[in-house]
C-alpha cells in the first residue's frame, strides 16, 4: 500500500493505525517495559539484562499473538482518557473551593475509585470475552466489585488487634 506523505495530524495517525503501530507496537512496548521492570527490580531471574529483555520481548510478543490484547487497549484507553478529563475538571473546580489538603485527598481518592470503576466495567461491558459480550452480566460484577472494594477499605481502615 502507497502512503502519501501530508501533513495532516489526522492522516499521519491513520497511516500509523494502518501500519499497527496503535494495536501491536505499542501495546507490545508497553507489556515489554512492564515485564521487563518486573523482572529487573525483584531480580528473581538474576541481573543478567539480556535474559530478562529475551524473556520481556517473549511475553510481550506472546500476548500480542491474538487481538485480545489490542482490543482490550483500543477499549479501556479511550475510557481512562474521559476518566482523567473528569478528574481535571474537579480538580480545577476543588481549587477554587478548598484549600484543606486532607480533605481534598480523601475526594480524590473517592472520585478516583468511582472512576476507575466505571472505567473497568464499562471496558469489561464493551471486550468480548469467551464470543460472547460481559456486558449481559455487568451489573452483577459491579455489585461484586463494590463489595470488593468495601472489603478491602474495611480492612485498611480497621482496627488492628
Amino acid at each position: 500500500m502507497a502512503y502519501v506523505v501530508s501533513s495532516s495530524i489526522t492522516n499521519i495517525l491513520n497511516v500509523w493505525a494502518d501500519m499497527g503501530v496503535f494495536a501491536y507496537l505499542l501495546p507490545f512496548l508497553m507489556i515489554f517495559a512492564l515485564v521487563f521492570g518486573l523482572i529487573s527490580k525483584s531480580k528473581m531471574l538474576g541481573e543478567n539484562k539480556g535474559v530478562n529483555a529475551i524473556i520481556a520481548a517473549a511475553v510481550g510478543l506472546m500476548a500480542l499473538q491474538f487481538d485480545y490484547v489490542a482490543t482490550f487497549f483500543a477499549t479501556i484507553f479511550p475510557f481512562a482518557g474521559i476518566g482523567m478529563s473528569v478528574l481535571l475538571v474537579a480538580l480545577i473546580l476543588m481549587g477554587m473551593i478548598t484549600d484543606n489538603e486532607k480533605a481534598t485527598k480523601w475526594i480524590f481518592f473517592g472520585i478516583g475509585a468511582v472512576i476507575f470503576i466505571f472505567v473497568i466495567g464499562y471496558t469489561f461491558y464493551n471486550v468480548p470475552w469467551l464470543g460472547s459480550y460481559a456486558g449481559e452480566d455487568w451489573a452483577p460484577l459491579l455489585v461484586l466489585l463494590l463489595f470488593i472494594g468495601g472489603a478491602v477499605v474495611a480492612v485498611v481502615m480497621g482496627k488492628n488487634n
